[in-house]
């Protein structure tokens, strides 16, 4: 890598599970010169919690070290480096199985790890308690020390999703840790690319218009960030792949899992209310203006306990007198579970079912009974088999979509936060030299914007209910147990009328699960966007399974669905 000159940063993966033949599809697609992967999510550190538990010598994404049996060799050959935070729970494993890997391959690679965020250890020290993981999201800096120390790999543990780009960023440019309006410009790059084909068409609200423009949907490529010496970028993806990147997937991505107009990391706050997007060509959207401030001086630890054990029946309800059938199951399971309850039972009905109809399937409602317990008895067959037992004495066509089964153990997602001084960061390098990256000298305290000026209201005039859809995109997502949605429109006149229209109270009158709970609004007028954060949404996370949706991935479709009045002019 050359400084001076752009970085070109490829993504090849989103999640543990994503598409696995990404990475050699980026490194054989064209050219490049880093490929990261985010591995990690809050429900990924309570999985690897749980292979730690079963194997020390686990706890790092596997899925990664079966990419590199080709992926090495391929990184190698073309100079590519490779920066991903696959070592989840144990990045010193990762490293070692790399090698091991390394050197049954016969390549000659420079392997470096970093780690620090495990504070598994000083959690009670650190007021955590006794959790089955407590990881702090680390920075970029010791990546970056990582390839200035001629890493051909980096391994991490829990950095934020953005550092992976960040830091190789920052090493190909030479940043120092002031550089607050660059770093700023690589953290939205780094967001923009953290969740792989969500830039590029995937789990887009205006799908459709793609594909009718030509773009071919049934495997989007991965994205790329052109990432400049002042922090801007350019997202793109390799030639000739699917999908497509625009200035309404880039947008779609921008808002995704975000809260305010400062998004804080360990190196940088970076204000996403001053990025602008621009259409370059086919493929190739701009980002710049991303104004910097320094970090605040906490850091967030994310905490993964062991909750309990639940379990559900699904009760099929076809064609007549759905509710009464539905009352009089939960009365005869509630019965049933009299004499020993589960701690929480949760019954929701959702009304599927349609008048006359044709097919059987399309005739049911589904009621759905969740319960949840410190016992796995409790929460299993005694549960499980109670709701069976009714299958001859209950309502008439009485079936389950499942035979009687076993609770499953769930966990708890929390967040604290530390003084980012408490937080040891090292790089790891080839030789194994442990280099201590310091916490940051200059820190502020992260404070709300002050309400940015709203643009003059739409006109009066005639309006149609249709669709909040027809005009507005959106995209949602979770954090903790707290829902993210971001809603966008794509013209200075849905801007007027967007702006004024979609309150938090009248998010709460079209979301009804809202109603009860904190709903914050933040307003991004460069992006034409509003964001809303809804708490406790999700209740203890997705591992707890809440609700039907548990991470809230299409809580933005429910919302584009439901029928507002819209004024004609912008149908």
């Amino acid at each position: 890598m050359t400084a001076g000159k752009p970085v070109r940063i490829g993504n090849a993966s989103g999640f543990y599970g994503d598409r696995f033949s990404a990475v050699r599809e980026m490194l054989t697609g064209g050219p490049l010169d880093v490929l990261t992967g985010d591995y990690l999510a809050e429900l990924t550190m309570l999985i690897l919690g749980r292979d730690r538990m079963k194997d020390p010598d686990r706890g790092y994404a596997r899925t990664f070290l079966r990419q590199m049996e080709d992926g090495l060799g391929l990184a190698l050959e073309r100079g590519v480096k490779v920066v991903v935070n696959a070592g989840g729970l144990n990045p010193r494993g990762l490293r070692r199985a790399l090698e091991e890997l390394a050197s049954r391959l016969g390549l000659d690679l420079a392997v470096t790890h970093v780690e620090g965020d495990d504070l598994l250890e000083r959690a009670g020290e650190l007021g955590f308690g006794e959790p089955l993981t407590a990881n702090a999201y680390l920075g970029a800096w010791g990546i970056a020390e990582c390839l200035h120390g001629g890493a051909d790999v980096v391994v991490t543990g829990r950095v934020t999703d953005a550092s992976l780009l960040v830091g190789a960023a920052a090493a190909h440019h030479g940043w120092s840790r002031e550089d607050y309006d660059a770093l700023a410009g690589a953290v939205v790059a780094g967001h923009v690319l953290e969740c792989g084909t969500q830039a590029t068409g995937g789990n887009y609200s205006f799908f459709t218009e793609l594909t009718r423009a030509g773009h071919d949907l049934s495997r989007p490529g991965f994205p790329i960030a052109e990432v400049h010496a002042d922090g801007s970028s350019v997202i793109t993806k390799h030639d000739g792949t699917g999908g497509a990147v625009t200035v309404g997937t880039v947008t779609a991505q921008l808002l995704y899992e975000i809260a305010g107009a400062r998004y804080a990391g360990p190196d940088v706050t970076a204000r996403f209310d001053s990025v602008e997007l621009e259409q370059l060509g086919p493929d190739r959207v701009r980002v710049s203006g991303a104004a910097g401030e320094p970090p605040p001086p906490q850091v967030k630890v994310s905490l993964n306990r062991l909750g309990g054990f639940h379990n559900q029946v699904e009760f099929v309800l076809t064609g007549l007198d759905v509710a009464e059938k539905a009352a009089l199951a939960r009365a005869q399971l509630d019965a049933a579970l009299a004499a020993r309850p589960p701690a929480e039972v949760r019954w929701t009905l959702a009304r599927t079912e349609n008048a006359d109809a044709g097919v059987q399937e399309e005739a049911s409602a589904v009621l759905r009974c969740l319960v949840k317990d410190t016992d796995p008895k409790v929460a299993g067959r005694a549960f499980s088999g109670a709701a069976v037992e009714l299958a001859l004495a209950s309502y008439p066509g009485f079936h389950v979509t499942a035979p009687p089964a076993d609770a499953s153990p769930y966990g708890v997602f929390t967040e604290s936060y530390v003084d980012a001084k408490q937080v040891p960061h090292v790089a790891v390098l080839p030789s194994g030299e442990q280099v201590a990256i310091a916490p940051p000298s200059e820190t502020r305290e992260l404070e709300p914007v002050s309400g940015p000026v709203l643009p003059e209201p739409l006109p009066g005039g005639p309006a149609r209910v249709v669709p909040l859809g027809r005009i507005a995109g959106a995209r949602s997502g979770d954090k903790g147990g707290d829902a993210n949605i971001g809603v966008w429109v794509r013209s200075d006149q849905e801007w007027r009328w967007l702006a004024h229209a979609l309150t938090v109270d009248e998010l709460r009158r079209l979301l009804p699960e809202t109603a009860g709970l904190p709903v914050r609004r933040h307003v991004f007028p460069n992006l034409r966007a509003l964001n809303f954060v809804v708490e406790g949404l999700l209740g203890e996370g997705v591992a707890a399974r809440a609700r039907f949706d548990p991470q809230a991935k299409a809580v933005g479709e429910w919302l584009r669905g439901r029928e507002v009045e819209i004024p004609e002019v912008l149908l």
